[in-house]
């Protein structure tokens, strides 16, 4: 380490604080752009652009971290700096935070340069941002021209809806034209009285409506609530354009239920212009209590500090609890390792070092295949994947069975360390992290004839979705499906996903002979990227009760002109258009005569 004099290693310190923060303030204002951009897109109809947007995004934050990293080793020789020029650093940067706007968002920036440049053994909160330093209550932006978080209303009763809601349109300043807004606010209206019921009118009756529209593949979601008394309704009316390019209101989310779905972490991150994120993420909390911050966070786009929220909550959780890790339950895979604790509701997942067949794979394509989710749309049917590096565990918190298997199975990915205080510990270099569910198998075979029938449904619509938005999952066995909290089917295992169109989409030709016939192996030639959906009868079908629920609702599942007709559409510059929320909610199939 270089051993500066006080006084230089004090101004030394404060310079890269200063150029920590500029890094960090030059990544938000290239962050808010595209945000800002994506209003643009949306009144264009350009679907492709939009998504391209919300793929490019996700690269801005690594790219930003990675300046800052070669701007600190070229110009002060990071790596060999003083451990007191580090704790100065971090005493200068909170400083500089005071008055920040995104100030816990800069926290995490500092982490995410710091983590690259230190050693594990730095990962504490002398030198790095373990525990949040400023509260992030009540930031708001007192700067002119100053745009409130939310626009608060206040209709006098009922009747004064109508108006509010065309004042709150008004307030979004669309560039394009309504087909019929006044039918529309209608709709909502009457949305809310199915919902709510003959409500009666309290004094302080209002509407809360944030500043910002969301973003998200074909749609422009304003997000609110209506407080009554004391009870808070939640609010989002999802915005989109009809055949003509006029735009409509689709439909009206009321509940919480139907809210949490639409930030759910099987959906893309929303693209939304916020100027103080954590204000947002408090008004949002309002509509989803039981939602954890680190999934709002993620929700509209911050997933780094997502992330970060994510593992200060873990560390929070191993303080508090005494259940140790184990194997997770269900069919063992051949790829990924899989762990979790009892009562924390992730799993862990670990490449494996050596895949048996039938797999051919590597570790850096199965990375790769994981990035290729993070990029697409998920479209309310992928889990979205946390992933880390040098995660640190107390060794005496897994179980035998499981370190037996790690050191089998998985041995490159483990070391083992002592965690300064005289405990063993254990450290995993490369784990995912999802939410766990449960397996879809688990669930059919335990599920009762009406249950089965909804999970084939769910399955096969899952799966539909996903060819839609051009992802072929590959490896389709029930057990790599999960059931979330509201009976929605989601796939979660990504080391065979491939592009549909990709893909070679063929039938099955006729046996030649009768040897062809009674072979237990295919009589056909098959290249890599071939797929034959008349073959999927073998492994989805098996099951008596599946196979009648399969044929009964998703018979074209095994008819290649099914796949064929979506990738003609993808290979055409078709962008699907899919629903964040049950399209059963749509007004135009609640309410209308014609639909929209």
């Amino acid at each position: 380490m270089r051993d500066f004099p006080k006084l230089l290693s004090s101004q030394i310190a404060y310079d890269i604080a200063r150029n920590l923060l500029d890094g960090f303030d030059k990544h938000y204002r290239i962050f808010r752009a595209a945000n800002q951009q994506a209003k643009t897109l949306f009144e264009h109809g350009d679907w492709p652009a939009l998504a391209a947007l919300q793929r490019d995004r996700i690269a801005f934050y690594d790219d930003r971290v990675r300046e800052a990293e070669i701007l600190l080793q070229e110009e002060y020789d990071a790596e060999n700096l003083d451990d007191s020029v580090w704790q100065q650093t971090r005493l200068h940067y909170i400083g500089l935070l005071t008055t920040h706007h995104q100030l816990e968002l800069a926290e995490t920036f500092f982490n995410s340069v710091y983590t690259r440049l230190l050693h594990r053994a730095y990962f504490h909160n002398d030198f790095i941002f373990v525990r949040p330093t400023i509260a992030t209550e009540y930031i708001e932006n007192d700067e002119p021209p100053t745009m409130p978080t939310y626009r608060a209303y206040y209709p006098v009763d009922r009747d004064g809806l109508v108006q509010t809601m065309h004042r709150v349109i008004g307030s979004f300043q669309f560039q394009r034209e309504f087909a019929d807004l006044d039918r529309d606010t209608a709709y909502v209206l009457r949305a809310i009285n199915d919902e709510l019921g003959d409500f009666r009118v309290l004094p302080n009756f209002q509407v809360h409506v944030l500043s910002s529209l969301f973003f998200r593949n074909q749609t422009a979601f304003i997000i609110g609530r209506a407080v009554n008394g004391d009870r808070t309704i939640p609010l989002a009316i999802p915005v989109k354009q009809d055949a003509r390019g006029k735009l409509h209101l689709d439909a009206a989310l009321l509940s919480t239920e139907q809210v949490q779905v639409l930030f759910s972490f099987t959906h893309s991150y929303f693209l939304v212009d916020m100027d103080v994120p954590s204000a947002y993420v408090t008004f949002l909390r309002t509509l989803m209590p039981r939602k954890p911050r680190a999934e709002i966070y993620t929700s509209i786009g911050l997933k780094k500090h997502g992330k970060n929220l994510f593992y200060r909550d873990l560390l929070h959780h191993l303080q508090n609890s005494s259940g140790r890790f184990r194997i997770a339950p269900g069919i063992k895979g051949l790829v990924m390792l899989v762990f979790g604790l009892p009562s924390f509701p992730y799993v862990f997942k670990v490449i494996k070092d050596y895949f048996p067949p039938p797999k051919e794979t590597t570790r850096e394509l199965i990375k790769r295949k994981y990035q290729l989710v993070k990029g697409n749309d998920r479209v309310g049917r992928m889990a979205d994947t946390l992933e880390f590096s040098q995660v640190a565990f107390p060794l005496s918190r897994f179980d035998d069975e499981l370190l037996a298997e790690l050191r089998k199975h998985a041995l490159s990915m483990i070391e083992f360390d002592c965690d300064g205080m005289g405990g063993e510990e254990i450290v995993i270099r490369h784990p995912y992290i999802e939410r766990r569910m449960i397996p879809l198998n688990i669930w059919l075979r335990e599920s009762a004839d009406e249950k089965v029938e909804h999970g084939v449904i769910e399955y096969g619509n899952a799966i539909k979705d996903l060819v839609a938005a051009n992802i072929f999952p590959g490896d389709m066995l029930y057990k790599n499906f999960g059931v979330m909290r509201y009976g929605r089917m989601v796939f979660y295992d990504y080391d065979e996903i491939e592009y549909l169109t990709d893909c070679n989409i063929r039938e099955v030709p006729p046996p030649r002979n009768e040897e062809d016939e009674l072979s237990g192996e295919p009589w056909y030639n098959m290249a890599p990227h071939d797929i034959f959906p008349e073959t999927y009868r073998s492994f989805l079908l098996g099951d008596e009760r599946m196979r009648k629920y399969f044929l009964m609702h998703h018979a074209d599942f095994f008819d290649p002109a099914m796949w064929q007709a979506h990738k003609d559409k993808l290979m055409a510059g078709q962008v699907p258009d899919i629903y964040s929320y049950d399209p059963r909610l749509r007004f135009a199939r609640r309410y209308a005569t014609v639909p929209v």
